[in-house]
């Protein structure tokens, strides 16, 4: 496998042009990522503040109920090698919807009065979001070749903010519908059948290119556009990549800390005697300041030549945040979610940056992203349930602390290889 210097701009004649139809007009394009987007994470994150009562309802352990977070996480490392594949084969429009409908039966599924369909819901809606977590870096390295490091910055905010909105509103939601945690996560069900509603232009437009490509009546931008996509080749021996391994690390240890949080945060700060509702509150704005991080990173690193400065300095951030939780975690629960929040936000939208700039094709980013979220999000399933089973075994959450500012360590080392000016193809 070649890996070059990336001093030039990496040439785009063969990326995609859009089909000039109503179909392709950017905003539904835009307006159909940001919904997809949204749903990324709700799902994730609105469990989060109702493990402990879904763990009263079914008599869960506190490994067990570590399992609600682990089983998505481990089935996103599953299922993301085959999504390549899924793309070539269906079209990558195709694959996201039937990803997101997906999405949506997972998370009804997961509310059934049954500890079998709970689990099986997590099972399900890891492997949607995998398929999603593939496929988006390279549609974006695809339809905006030019800056795909700020869209990349953009569709993880939004992934943020719908994070956000869920770990909120999850507790009011409960109150509000009266039918307790069921009825609060079955709800998010509804957001996922908004986006595929809005990405159905997608699929359309993706039919009609190629159907003009078959014709041969396409008059130069579909035609262009479907020779550019079968023109991609993918990147050989990307198993055998030094700094492929680099991004993938990167990636997988900073998802198994931020799960890790997703799973426990809540329950870490109760423990040690903060009211459940400013526990929550607390876990909420540290998913708010993500978004700030997880918008202005990726936009930075896109300026950038290097990235490892940048990719220490969020390792540095997660270690100050989880040592400042570990001191202290009442009395600098909130600074410790900021600083937590803008490390935790920023490592996401490195890590996706790091996908679109180490490569040089919709096709190099997608079995790019392929491999770094399966290795990943392995990784990152240990989190959760190895954090629950840790703290039974220790009876409290200082060991699983001090293992996370160890790891915080281990991401540095990873980002400074990840970060150098470097493609990969």
């Amino acid at each position: 496998m070649a890996v070059t210097r990336a001093q030039q701009p990496v040439a785009t004649t063969s990326l995609p042009l859009p089909v000039r139809t109503r179909l392709a007009h950017p905003a539904l394009l835009l307006t159909g990522i940001l919904l997809v987007a949204l749903n990324m994470r709700a799902c994730l994150a609105a469990v989060s503040p109702m493990v402990g009562e879904i763990q009263r309802t079914f008599g869960l352990s506190a490994t067990a109920s570590g399992l609600i977070t682990t089983v998505p996480v481990l089935f996103q490392g599953v299922g993301a090698p085959l999504t390549p594949r899924l793309t070539r084969r269906f079209g990558t429009e195709r694959v996201v919807l039937g990803a997101v409908l997906v999405l949506g039966a997972g998370v009804l599924l997961r509310v059934l009065p049954s500890v079998a369909a709970l689990y099986a819901g997590c099972v399900v809606i890891g492997v949607a979001i995998a398929v999603l977590n593939v496929s988006m870096p390279g549609l974006v390295k695809r339809e905006f070749p030019d800056r795909a490091a700020a869209m990349t910055g953009v569709y993880s905010t939004t992934m943020l903010v719908g994070a956000t909105m869920a770990a909120g509103l999850s507790v009011p939601l409960e109150h509000a519908l009266g039918g307790g945690w069921q009825a609060s996560l079955g709800t998010w069900s509804l957001l996922a059948l908004i986006a595929a509603v809005a990405w159905l232009p997608q699929v359309l437009r993706s039919r009609q290119e190629r159907a003009a490509a078959a014709t041969g009546l396409s008059a130069g931008p579909a035609a262009g556009q479907a020779t550019g996509r079968a023109a991609e080749k993918p990147i050989e021996g990307i198993w055998r990549s030094p700094m492929a391994w680099q991004i993938s690390l990167f990636m997988g240890i900073s998802s198994l800390l931020v799960y890790t949080l997703v799973a426990w945060m809540p329950t870490i700060l109760a423990d040690h005697g903060m009211d459940r509702g400013e526990a929550g509150l607390v876990f909420a704005f540290s998913n708010l300041v993500q978004v700030a991080g997880a918008f202005l990173v990726p936009l930075l690193a896109g300026r950038m030549t290097r990235q490892r400065g940048l990719a220490v300095a969020m390792a540095g951030l997660n270690g100050l945040g989880i040592a400042l939780l570990l001191i202290a975690p009442v009395s600098g629960a909130w600074v410790s979610a900021t600083i937590l929040g803008v490390a935790q936000g920023g490592s996401l939208g490195l890590g996706l940056a790091f996908i679109v700039l180490r490569t040089g094709s919709a096709a190099g980013a997608a079995q790019l992203g392929g491999m770094s979220q399966a290795v990943g999000y392995l990784v990152a399933a240990a989190g959760p349930v190895g954090a629950g089973a840790l703290h039974q075994l220790t009876g409290g959450w200082t060991a699983t602390l001090v293992l996370m500012l160890v790891l915080a360590t281990v991401v540095g080392a990873a980002g400074w290889g990840a970060g150098r000016n470097r493609t990969l193809g």
